[in-house]
């Protein structure tokens, strides 16, 4: 691909600004530690970010239009995310945006509206267990540069059963020190869109500044990441003569 990839990154950003703890792991926002590695890979063009206090100005219909890639990280705001927005960013993954959602992005509009489920449906426990990854697909675009396995050494439980539809892909699997599994790495294609989900990443932890963490996210954008940036598909519709005789 010839051109840059521009990203833009959602972020509610209110942990970071109402709890010390968080603020000293992320002072930038979990968005500004994701915009700054980001922004080492040469890939990566332009990179925007929006929180939920901006969102309505910083996802407009011309800034969606020039994304390739939308991260998406909510947790406690999900119900005041502008309905508007939601639409816009869905029918921009319909028509090719990429779409990448983090941790407990499971319960956000834009990723249950185009799951069409309910994704609360998981178990949950905040004890700072360590997690072990598994790759399941060595050979996915995803995956690479990871080895077979690799861990978290804190993070937020989660555990099945969780409430997606079956994905498309199954790229990593996670186990937690309490004994629970979890599809932890999941894509699905809506649309021309391409859409993929990352599990690790609770607020209270640096899950973001470790290395494989970065590499993932990394490599999510650049699969995500649509052959043209803003291409509307010409769904036809209504009574349409015959192409043949």
């Amino acid at each position: 691909m010839d051109r840059k990839i521009n990203v833009s990154i959602y972020n509610e950003f209110l942990h970071e600004t109402t709890v010390d703890a968080i603020r000293a792991i992320y002072p930038q926002g979990i968005h500004g530690t994701i915009k700054g590695f980001l922004e080492k890979d040469g890939a990566v063009g332009t990179i925007r970010c929006a929180t939920l206090q901006d969102h309505r100005e910083a996802l407009s219909q011309a800034v969606l239009d020039d994304t390739d890639v939308l991260i998406w990280w909510g947790h406690m705001k999900h119900n005041e995310v502008d309905d508007n927005v939601v639409a816009a960013v869905v029918n921009r993954v319909i028509n090719g945006m990429g779409l990448v959602v983090l941790h407990s992005g499971h319960a956000s509009k834009p990723f249950q509206r185009l799951l069409g489920t309910d994704t609360y449906n998981l178990r949950w426990r905040e004890a700072g267990e360590k997690v072990r990854l598994w790759t399941i697909l060595k050979n996915h675009p995803i995956a690479q540069g990871l080895g077979e396995t690799f861990t978290v050494p804190h993070d937020e439980t989660y555990g099945e059963p969780f409430g997606i539809p079956q994905p498309d892909e199954q790229v990593f699997i996670s186990w937690f020190q309490g004994g629970e599994v979890f599809r932890s790495g999941c894509t699905w294609r809506r649309g021309e869109g391409k859409i993929f989900y990352l599990q690790p990443g609770h607020e209270t932890f640096p899950v973001y500044h470790q290395k494989e963490i970065q590499l993932i996210i990394s490599n999510a954008v650049k699969w995500a990441c649509p052959l043209q940036r803003n291409c509307v598909r010409d769904r036809g519709g209504g009574n349409t003569p015959a192409l043949e005789p």
